[in-house]
This record gives structure tokens, sequence and C-alpha cells, in this order.
């Protein structure tokens, strides 16, 4: 996979009232922001996991000219960590990820001319759509990628993936839940399960990409332990009690939901809400793919470079709802 080089990179300073020290988010843009072009701002999964996941979509500007902006999210990454607020849940909010979204689009001057789009994948597709919901002057398009449009939803999806596994693994995470200890043999076969069958449906080892971005995970799960919790199967951190759902209707640009067919948030429980709420919206899922299907094989990369590219570049939007 070749990886595209940035045009520009830097750190915008990210002024969070709570806190005295001073914070920073890291950016990378792809592409000629003053081309004309609308840019697609790109968020992360995670959470925590970092932009360098989404280098694949870097295509975008070579392939469609459509400029790409990725950037690591408050706590990982290159952007400022805060181990210090570690399991503080009072901080770690969807609203502190609205905030730096909305810092990103004014430091980039982003909302006039030909404004922008926003895609986000996983939590990054949560933050998006909530920040929707707030109908952001230039807002163009939105893909909602693997995302879902609440927490209690995401324990369902995992409910309902666990209830699919091999019983062996079954019990592995009902010992891990029971004892709190997520770091035996056979809870990291259950996990690694679900990352090859529901996450990453590479054939051959994890694309580095996804491995680095694990590795982020790994490093400082501050981010993710406080948000989602130590394990995708007992989400106990403050995503468990997030929804945009009521807010939904207030979607009013065109939007793509992009997902798997083994997706661990693409079941129906998790996109429904988006398909029956929001009223300009398509539904497009992947035969074969999982969570990451930029990732997963040439062909699913190259299915999605194309849907992404088609949808943010069409002469019209087709209302038409369709899966």
């Amino acid at each position: 996979m070749a990886v595209n080089t940035p045009s520009d990179e830097g750190k915008i300073p990210f002024k969070i009232a709570s806190l005295d020290k001073p914070c920073f988010t890291y950016y990378k843009v792809f592409g000629d922001l003053k081309s004309g072009q609308t840019p697609l701002v790109c968020l992360h999964g995670g959470p925590g996991g970092g932009h360098i996941s989404l280098l694949p979509l870097t295509e975008l500007w070579t392939r469609f000219q459509i400029p790409v902006i990725l950037y690591d999210q408050i706590g990982c990454g290159d952007s400022t960590h805060l181990p210090h607020t570690a399991g503080d849940k009072s901080f770690w909010q969807v609203s502190l990820f609205l905030s730096e979204l909305n810092n990103l689009l004014d430091h980039l001057h982003l909302r006039d001319g030909p404004g922008f789009h926003l895609m986000g994948r996983s939590f990054g597709g949560m933050v998006v759509a909530d920040f929707a919901t707030t109908r952001p002057r230039g807002l163009r398009r939105l893909i909602i990628a693997s995302g879902s449009p609440s927490g209690e939803l995401i324990a369902q999806a995992f409910d309902e993936l666990k209830d699919e596994m091999p019983s062996e693994h079954q019990q592995a995470i009902a010992e891990a839940g029971r004892t709190n200890n997520f770091n035996t043999d056979d809870y990291k076969a259950a996990f690694n399960y679900l990352v090859k069958n529901n996450v990453c449906r590479s054939s051959g080892p994890l694309p580095k990409v996804l491995q680095d971005a694990l590795k982020n995970l790994d490093t400082d799960t501050t981010v993710k332990n406080s948000v989602l919790g130590i394990s995708p199967f007992f989400i106990d951190g403050s995503l468990r009690e997030w929804t945009c759902i009521p807010r939904l209707n207030r979607i009013t640009v065109p939007t793509l939901l992009q997902t798997g067919e083994f997706d661990t948030n693409g079941r129906d429980c998790a996109q429904k809400p988006f398909f029956d709420l929001i009223p300009r919206v398509r539904w497009v899922k992947f035969a074969g793919a999982g969570h990451s299907s930029h990732l997963e094989s040439d062909e699913l990369r190259e299915k999605t470079i194309k849907l992404f590219g088609n949808f943010l570049t069409p002469p019209t939007f087709s209302e038409t709802r369709q899966l």
C-alpha cells in the first residue's frame, strides 16, 4: 500500500477550559486546500487509535482531487496526551472531541468557500454524527463509517457478536468480566478471534497501519479506558451514557453509511437509527467485510475509495434510501 506524502502538517493549539496545561492537536493535510475542492476531514476510531489507520484514504486526493485532512484526536498519537485524567469520565465526554473538531475547522478556515466534508470511522463516526446534528456552518456531506448512534447500541451489538462466538471464547469473556482480569491467555484468544473475524478480516497479517493503531491503544490507555472501557464486551466508560439518537433528524446534509457484513458496528441494531432518522441517507454494506474495509484487501480498499470518492463528487445526490 503506497502512502502519500502530506503537503502540510502541524500542531493546532487547543484550549481546554478545565485544564491549565497547554494542549494541541496534531494534523496532516494531503492535497491543496486552496484548490477550490471541498476537503474531507477524517476522524479515526479507537477511541485513541490515531490517524495512522486512515492513511489509505489519502488516495482520495490523488484519484478524486479531494484534499484529505487527518488528525490525532486529543489524548493519542502526536497530539497532547493527558494520562493524569485517566478514568475521569466527566472529562472524557464526546463533547470534548466536538470542541476539538470545531477548533480544527476554525484554525484551518474550513467553514467558508467550498466548506468541508466529514468522515468518521468507528468512534470517529459517533463524533461526526453528533457534530452534524448541530448543523455546523460549512458542512457539505457526511460519511459515517461503522459508527453507532449510542453507547447502548454498541453494547448491544457486542452482546450479539459474543453470542455468535465459539463457546470457549464466550466462556473466557464471561470469566474475564467476572474476575475483571482481561490479561489471561483465554481472554486474549477470544479478543484475537474478534479482531480477525470482525475488526479486520485480512487474509494475512494485520496491516501495519492497523498494528500501529492498536499499539497506540496499548501504549496509552487513557482515552480508550475512560471513554469505552477496558473491554468492548463490557462498556463502562463515558460512552455508555452517550446518545445522539434524539437529534439525528437534525442532520440535513446528504449522508452515507458504510459498514461491513461482519462489522462490529455494522449490525442492524447499531445502524437503523441512522437509516431511519437521518432525512437524506444511503446505506452501503460490503459483503464479506469487517469493521475496517479500507484495510482488509485490495478489492475492499478499492470499493471503499470509489464509494467515498463518488459520494463526495457527484453532480447530484439521489435521496433513494437503499441498503
